[in-house]
């Protein structure tokens, strides 16, 4: 499987759509996962070069921490439109007119890949045959081989952003496709991404700091959906989830029944709800916890596929992630500041 899908990314990625598009290309049992890998390549390579008309020209992001990328490494350049806004789940997102627009009207677009945006693929690919620019910022990471996370069913985990060190993979691809995009600018977008990529690195490791605080026995993650794998390999933490990957998938009794069993059995002191998935199933682990004699906090509210309230320190990818580090430290017995990495936090 794997090897088919690497190959997908050798075929000129304008046929491969245009192939998939009527033909349809399983990955597992989910016809739309060949939409998202092949229009995951350049798909309009042959009109790279031409350049904006304009300034600033339309950029479209799928989700806010691709869109936070954008801004960051275009500047002024661009003027950058985020289509899923904080709170929203992508998984579950149906694209509407005014999306669908908004790609069809912009000079170049972004999104993740890995499935992520499972409902907006068929619409990702028409943009892609009409001629424009349309990258997956994970492209580069897919071609790192072992590094993307499936599951026991064989289907990606998109969540690569809980990796601050495989997120700065993406800032590459974004710099490198704008770099081609606009090469007037190519300068300023190579000193944008170098600054942005410093303060990635800085805040990797303040990740690994303060997980690193939390006593060894406690550093167990329990969260509504599988959102957080790459984080917790990254890190070291151990993860469970709820839900799978996606949160189309239903958790059943016998999953909530394991987990109740686990925190009890472990003594682990906090669970965490998200901010893009509902809570009954979390707060029904407490529930059961404190009926079989342990008792389970809600730890905090932690970003997964939507960053925070725009405007807000946490609605950037760096607030999202010092966030979610701080506290899920502070919750499982960590030493972290008050206000996160930068004291910015608000919560």
């Amino acid at each position: 499987m794997k090897q088919n899908l690497k190959h997908l990314f050798s075929i000129p990625a304008i046929c491969t759509i245009a192939i998939l598009a009527f033909a349809g290309c399983k990955q597992g049992n989910d016809s739309h996962a060949g939409h998202d890998h092949a229009s995951s390549g350049n798909a309009s390579a042959a009109n790279e070069t031409a350049g904006p008309s304009a300034y600033p020209y339309q950029t479209v992001a799928t989700v806010g921490m691709i869109a936070d990328i954008v801004r960051v490494v275009a500047g002024e350049h661009a003027k950058v439109k985020g289509i899923i806004g904080e709170g929203v789940d992508p998984h579950l997102y149906k694209p509407t007119t005014s999306d669908v627009k908004a790609l069809q009207s912009a000079d170049i677009v972004f999104y993740n890949g890995l499935m992520l945006e499972g409902k907006m693929g068929d619409v990702l690919v028409r943009v892609a045959t009409g001629g424009k620019p349309v990258h997956a910022v994970t492209e580069a990471i897919m071609e790192q081989g072992e590094y993307v996370i499936t599951d026991e069913s064989e289907h990606y985990d998109p969540h690569v952003w809980m990796d601050v060190k495989g997120w700065i993979r993406a800032v590459e691809v974004v710099r490198n496709s704008l770099v081609k995009f606009d090469t007037d600018h190519s300068g300023d977008y190579e000193a944008n991404a170098k600054g942005y990529i410093e303060k990635l690195n800085e805040l990797d490791t303040y990740c690994r700091e303060s997980i690193n605080s939390i006593p060894e026995s406690q550093r167990v993650l329990v969260t509504a959906h599988d959102a957080f794998n790459y984080m917790a390999r990254a890190y070291g933490l151990e993860v469970r989830g709820i839900q799978g990957i996606s949160t189309e998938s239903e958790a059943g009794v016998k999953d909530i029944e394991n987990l109740i069993d686990f925190l009890v059995s472990r003594k682990i002191p906090a669970v965490f709800v998200e901010s893009s998935v509902s809570d009954k199933n979390i707060k029904a682990l407490v529930e059961g916890a404190k009926a079989r004699g342990h008792n389970v906090k809600i730890g905090g509210e932690l970003f997964s596929d939507a960053m925070g309230q725009a405007g807000t320190y946490e609605g950037t990818y760096l607030g999202m992630i010092d966030h979610n580090s701080t506290t899920i430290s502070a919750a499982l017995g960590g030493k972290v500041p008050a206000k996160g990495w930068q004291g910015k936090l608000t919560h």
